[in-house]
């Protein structure tokens, strides 16, 4: 039997706890004759339904990441479950909207919100999940002091604000024939980044740690974000090529503007011609994935990852995690840095 992970076995310890959290905060969605509203709250949660259970309930890295950078930075986890409940919410929020606006009929294995109440509930549903996360943000005050409950306020409306902007600027790429390198990242910082260092932001100011340490934890979550986002375009294109000997190249088909889709695009040579010459068929994306690679899309890409997976891990350095906590951070951290799948 294989020995359990430092991050396996801190889930095991923590998630009852965060579920317990994550009931309190949403009981309040059946009140005033609504207990459908709590079923679709609970449904997109994984709790229930068809096929409800862990894998529906997702790895809940992002949530477990504030108990984590709370417990580093000598502080008691207990103290961040409200914090940890709110950025559990303010996913599932994002996650909600995102299979909407991207017509998206599965998510974990199972329908979409939208595919089985329909999209304006749904909608409804996204809408009742962001005002919960905030009340559960709220309830920071009971466990630390007002003064960090007000601060975490702070920075949690600036990151909610983040994460439209990057899903506004996703969504607008889909329709831009041309677009920067520089957008690219402002979309990358807060589709992706935005959550991820909030996350690890605020369990260190759970902590009580001083700024400058709860800015290092902050920089870890933003560098951590910004390469696990390219890693995953470069598998949107190549990821089963090793495996399976063939190129996924489902990026590729969708037109997906991915990072190594854009270095191929501004060298304006075989990629670009292809790309630009009408419908990509997957026989035709294979081709384009080869002619991408050859001409250092595929490279370009991974030293980007490396680059920012360095400046990752020197934040986390910097930020000096105490204890076993501190240790699982570094062992997730290169997990979620060098994943193969």
């Amino acid at each position: 039997m294989k020995e359990q992970s430092g991050f396996e076995k801190f889930s095991e310890l923590t998630r009852p706890a965060l579920r317990q959290e994550l009931e309190r905060v949403i009981a309040a969605s059946a009140e005033n004759g609504t207990p459908g509203l709590h079923e679709m709250i609970t449904y997109q949660l994984g709790w229930t339904g068809e096929n409800a259970g862990p894998k529906a309930e997702g790895k809940l890295i992002r949530p477990l990441l504030v108990l984590l950078a709370c417990e580093a930075g000598g502080g008691d986890w207990k103290n961040a479950l409200p914090s940890a409940a709110a950025v559990e919410l303010i996913h599932n929020f994002s996650l909600i909207h995102d299979d909407i606006e991207d017509d998206g009929d599965t998510r974990r294995g199972r329908p979409t919100v939208w595919k089985v109440w329909g999209e304006a509930q749904a909608i409804n549903t996204g809408d009742a999940i962001f005002a919960l996360a905030f009340a559960s943000l709220v309830n920071l005050v009971e466990r630390t002091s007002p003064e960090i409950g007000l601060q975490a306020g702070r920075i949690f409306h600036r990151t909610c604000l983040r994460l439209t902007q990057g899903q506004h600027l996703d969504i607008s790429f889909e329709y831009q024939d041309d677009v920067e390198l520089e957008s690219y990242w402002q979309m990358v910082g807060g589709k992706t980044a935005a959550l991820l260092a909030f996350s690890l932001e605020v369990g260190a100011l759970c902590a009580g740690v001083t700024p400058e340490i709860q800015a290092h934890f902050r920089d870890f979550g933003h560098y951590l974000g910004m390469s696990f986002q390219v890693q995953d375009d470069i598998l949107g294109i190549w990821g089963a090529e090793e495996q399976i000997g063939k190129s996924t190249i489902g990026d590729l088909v969708t037109r997906k503007k991915t990072l190594p889709v854009l270095f191929g695009l501004a060298q304006k040579n075989s990629f670009y011609e292809g790309w630009n010459a009408g419908e990509i068929t997957s026989e035709k994306a294979v081709v384009l994935s080869q002619i991408l690679q050859s001409e250092g899309g595929r490279a370009y890409a991974q030293s980007t990852a490396d680059r920012l997976t360095d400046l990752a891990l020197t934040a986390l350095e910097n930020a000096n995690p105490e204890g076993e906590a501190g240790d699982i951070l570094k062992e997730l951290a290169k997990i979620l840095l060098k994943r193969q799948d």
